[in-house]
């Protein structure tokens, strides 16, 4: 049997402090403030606005609201993202991507004050994951795996790790942020000739591909640690991950359950990153 890594234990020793820090911001009357900008109603940007506001609510963080429609014009969403630019009591704003397709999706990341990009999509942030240059926080999601991982004490130094996914919000991130702790990454996408064997070669697999159970037993090893990003609706309604938890929970050394794992450590993160920025305009 695995040893579960539950991130929802994680999740709560970070909130302690981060609602201590935030009740200091309130002495100086200051409110952290996070503004959310969504478009539509796909389950599982709700799933996660709803772990995000119980989370900033425990912490003592507002959050101001900014819903749009599925069909919502570009100007409409820019009017948005300036008016959180603007107001100086919203201290981060996070953005619910992808974008509906009438909606120019670099021009609305271009918009967006870096300073108060809480989830890593600016330019800006992804210069400083990358190259250490730039302003601007992780993507709360890659960064939640390294938490995850430091609170279970493992050491990645020389350890092989295997990336499944590359995009730039979660796959490419973190195998920069697994590389800065020297880990050996490696990033399998679609085109990746067999994937199983190179998965099976990891200490570390991150499960970040989007596919409903896509990860069984055949990608796995007895010593591994399986961290599975994915936050799909199964066909019951359900939430499930990349990784079919039942196959592979009984043969790796620990892996992270869907839900309370990855996904409770990000809206945690998201938190932390919102405390930050409005200690840093203290």
């Amino acid at each position: 049997m695995a040893t579960i890594l539950s991130g929802t234990a994680v999740a709560n020793a970070r909130s302690e402090a981060l609602f201590a820090r935030a009740t200091e911001l309130k002495k100086s009357g200051i409110v952290p403030k996070l503004a959310i900008v969504r478009l539509g109603e796909r389950a599982e940007d709700l799933s996660y606005e709803r772990g995000a506001c119980k989370r900033c609510e425990k912490i003592g963080i507002l959050v101001q609201k900014y819903i749009l429609p599925q069909d919502a014009a570009q100007d409409t969403v820019l009017s948005a993202i300036e008016a959180i630019n603007r107001d100086r009591t919203i201290h981060s704003a996070l953005l619910f991507q992808p974008f509906p397709a009438q909606i120019c999706g670099e021009s609305v990341l271009a918009a967006l004050d870096p300073a108060k990009d809480a989830d890593g999509i600016t330019d800006s942030a992804k210069a400083h994951v990358f190259s250490g240059h730039g302003i601007g926080f992780p993507p709360c999601t890659a960064q939640a795996c390294m938490e995850l991982l430091h609170h279970y004490g493992y050491d990645l130094t020389g350890k092989r790790a295997v990336v499944i996914g590359r995009s730039m919000v979660i796959g490419r991130p973190v195998a920069m942020l697994l590389l800065q702790e020297n880990a050996t990454v490696t990033i399998c996408h679609t085109r990746t000739e067999d994937m199983p064997a190179l998965c099976r070669s990891a200490d570390i697999l991150v499960a970040a591909a989007g596919r409903a159970n896509m990860v069984d037993s055949s990608y796995v090893n007895a010593h591994q640690v399986v961290l599975d990003v994915g936050i799909n609706i199964g066909a019951d309604g359900t939430l499930v991950g990349d990784v079919d938890f039942a196959q592979v929970e009984p043969r790796v050394a620990a892996i992270t359950p869907v839900p309370g794992g990855v996904g409770a450590v990000t809206s945690t993160v998201l938190a932390a990153h919102v405390v930050e920025a409005a200690e840093g305009m203290a």
